[in-house]
């Protein structure tokens, strides 16, 4: 069997909504919507990977606050499993530095307005439930 590698997606809320990230790369996923994120690299934690990938991905720095119950299968080997995350007090601003043309903070409202790929929509749903629940926020930032 196969060991599974895992890809760790943000679910990146501030000030009540949640960060949308447009791949432009690789082709067949460009245009549609995504948790930003990406794979665990051996000896690293999850939460781990997840700031290294959100600084190089994005610019910022962020704190992973709790993991979102699920696992959803990628292509394999990859499994996809999505944390919480605020932007730290000073960290800039996003930016789409590498694998994405576009971010767009959503609200509640607008998290469909997106396309989503289709491996996310489950993940995306699931940070919804929390979200309903009162459980994926904190206190706004300011």
């Amino acid at each position: 069997m196969t060991e599974r590698i895992v890809v760790v997606g943000a679910a990146l809320l501030d000030a009540g909504r949640l960060l949308a990230a447009r791949r432009s790369a690789p082709p067949e996923l460009a245009g549609r919507w995504e948790l930003p994120g990406g794979k665990v690299e051996p000896g690293e934690t999850p939460e781990g990977a997840l700031a290294r990938e959100l600084r190089e991905e994005l610019g910022i720095t962020a704190e992973p606050s709790g993991r979102v119950p699920g696992e959803w299968p990628l292509r394999a080997p990859y499994v996809l499993q999505v944390w919480t995350a605020r932007l730290l007090p000073g960290s800039d601003d996003p930016k789409p530095l590498q694998d994405h043309d576009e971010l767009r903070w959503l609200t509640p409202g607008e998290i469909w307005d997106v396309e989503w790929l289709d491996q996310d929509v489950p993940a995306v749903r699931a940070v919804l439930t929390m979200w309903d629940a009162g459980q994926a926020f904190g206190a706004p930032s300011a």
